[in-house]
């Protein structure tokens, strides 16, 4: 046990003190029921539940190119990584990084990521995790396509949407992006319903959220579709995240109009 996970762990009980939906003992409450033991809360009943497996982590793909947008990257990655149940060993989320090729990838601003899997031999994902993007292939975009068939959600984060939109699953469905592309997207994707002001949009096994920080949102969003809200609520709290985007997806309001320049004083 690493020590991140150790202190994930010695501070369960502190959290459920800090959250009275928790410290009233649902998030422990022991049932017998499998569902019961991972805290799904019965109490407040999410649209487009997800089962998780009985037994076993749910692979998680971040596909990634030249340009990744680092927090569209990690604030998922992050939400994902952070979820903790009790009596569970093992972290309920895999998590993996794949791209065209295993060499070295120049993300945004510098940093660079080496994938973890070629699109040939990357295990087949759950979730799969597309975020804002220079290097989008055909091969990426077929990638996209195949594993969208078996997974529970495929989203994008930020302008991600753009190479969800390309793979041709978003037709006629609706989704959102980041607010200073929804011009450019419009008219580039008519056949998609474009949702201005959405903090994420939920087309069940197709999701997408707006920029940049939206994505920790719509990541605790699935969250809470797999686990519940007490869950998600959990994880917010150790990353000591104070957003609520994710409970209101009709949050990004003040995105849903371009803002006007202001003349200078």
């Amino acid at each position: 046990m690493n020590r991140r996970d150790l202190l994930k762990r010695s501070a369960t009980l502190g959290i459920a003190a800090a959250i009275p939906s928790l410290a009233s003992g649902k998030m422990f409450a022991g049932s017998g029921a499998a569902q019961d033991k991972i805290g799904i809360d019965k109490n407040n009943p999410v649209a487009n539940r997800l089962v998780p497996p009985t037994k076993g982590s749910i692979p998680v793909a971040f596909v990634i190119s030249k340009g990744a947008e680092m927090i569209d990257v990690c604030g998922p990655y992050e939400v994902f990584g952070d979820v903790t149940l009790p009596g569970v060993t093992d972290g309920p989320f895999d998590l993996y990084t794949v791209g065209e090729t295993t060499e070295l990838i120049q993300a945004w601003n510098g940093i660079k990521i080496t994938p973890d899997y070629t699109f040939q031999t990357a295990p087949v994902p759950k979730v799969v995790v597309i975020p804002a993007q220079q290097g989008v292939s055909p091969a990426m975009l077929e990638w996209i396509r195949k594993s969208a068939k078996t997974a529970d959600v495929t989203m994008s984060v930020c302008t991600g949407a753009f190479v969800l939109a390309k793979t041709g699953l978003l037709s006629s469905k609706a989704a959102t992006t980041h607010h200073g592309s929804y011009s450019r997207f419009a008219t580039q994707f008519p056949d998609v319903q474009l949702k201005r002001g959405a903090r994420f949009v939920d087309e069940g096994n197709l999701a997408s959220s707006g920029g940049l920080s939206s994505g920790i949102d719509l990541a605790l969003h699935v969250v809470e579709r797999y686990y519940g809200r007490e869950q998600a609520e959990t994880t917010a709290y150790w990353m000591e995240y104070q957003g609520k985007g994710w409970l209101d997806p009709n949050s990004n309001q003040a995105y849903a109009e371009a803002r006007l320049p202001t003349k200078k004083q």
